[in-house]
């Protein structure tokens, strides 16, 4: 029997009432009624992984839609005898790492398991890793330091519309203050976004700026304005990669445990992941979900 949380039963109450979605759809995470399985790959970061993959796991599994593990990488300088995911045994792959490369092995595993039609989630310092894989930029899209620069693609941004690539030289990567941020949809008729406010509001959080890299296939489903910015250029915060068959999940922000507990971030990537595992999202957009004219309602800590 699916686990279903009590809060997210409200939700799909509400859900169901307001959009009629047929119940056999929320109940479970596949059509044949099974969960959808994640592997969380982590261990090694400049963040502290050891805050974020617990609630990071916490998240999908209070849907009771998802059945998470997790696999940590050896420490830096530790031998990585023995680390060999079985990224198959997956619906998606959830990375929370931003260390060592990996053996060449295991990074071709996940390049055939993506190509091949698995789900990837890049999250948060995840776009930062690995900047000499050239495929692993394809798979993200884009991502910052590292000393990432010009030499690895355009920038990539939002403005007037439209998804924007530029091509002027320089370093990837700004960090601005945390602070909270208005969220505005770009794509809002995809399935991870559809319902959400235009504009949505998350709790105090670093903006990535300056992204860069191939920004092939990438959709922008999102964009927050860069601290002085007129807020007509949005920096991209969540998008989706087509990566030969497979589907990329990309969210920049959420820096530490706290603001991985805001609704603003909790409902994007839940559905995120689904999307990614399935190419189909049938989590219900939580009615608190915070817009610019409704406050904050709910707790953050789990």
């Amino acid at each position: 029997m699916v686990r279903i949380g009590f809060g997210w039963l409200l939700f799909w109450a509400a859900a169901v009432w307001s959009q009629e979605v047929p119940v056999e759809e929320i109940t479970s995470g596949k059509p044949d009624g099974s969960v959808i399985t994640v592997l969380i790959v982590d261990g090694q970061s400049n963040h502290n992984w050891r805050e974020t993959t617990p609630v990071l796991k916490y998240n999908l599994e209070e849907t009771g839609l998802f059945e998470v593990d997790v696999l940590t990488a050896p420490e830096k300088g530790r031998s990585w005898q023995g680390f060999q995911p079985d990224f198959g045994q997956y619906d998606a792959v959830v990375l929370n790492y931003n260390g060592n490369p990996w053996p060449d092995e295991v990074c071709q595993d996940l390049e055939r398991y993506v190509a091949g039609g698995g789900g990837l989630v890049i999250y948060h310092s995840a776009n930062n890793a690995f900047p000499q894989w050239s495929e692993y930029q394809k798979m993200i899209g884009v991502g910052a330091w590292q000393g990432r620069d010009e030499r690895w693609g355009p920038r990539l941004y939002w403005e007037n519309g439209q998804a924007i690539l530029d091509a002027t030289p320089g370093k990837a990567g700004k960090n601005s203050p945390q602070r909270i941020r208005a969220i505005s949809l770009c794509e809002p008729n995809h399935p991870i976004v559809r319902g959400f406010p235009p504009r949505f509001m998350h709790q105090a959080d670093e903006l990535y700026e300056q992204l860069r890299g191939p920004a092939e296939n990438v959709t922008i489903l999102a964009g927050a304005a860069p601290d002085g910015s007129d807020g007509r250029r949005l920096e991209p915060v969540l998008m989706t990669i087509a990566y030969h068959q497979g589907r990329v999940f990309h969210i920049t922000y959420g820096h530490a445990g706290t603001q991985c507990r805001s609704v603003a971030f909790i409902a994007p990537f839940v559905r995120g992941v689904q999307w990614a595992a399935l190419g189909l999202v049938t989590i219900p957009v939580p009615p608190d979900m915070p817009a610019e004219e409704r406050p904050f309602s709910r707790p953050i800590n789990p």
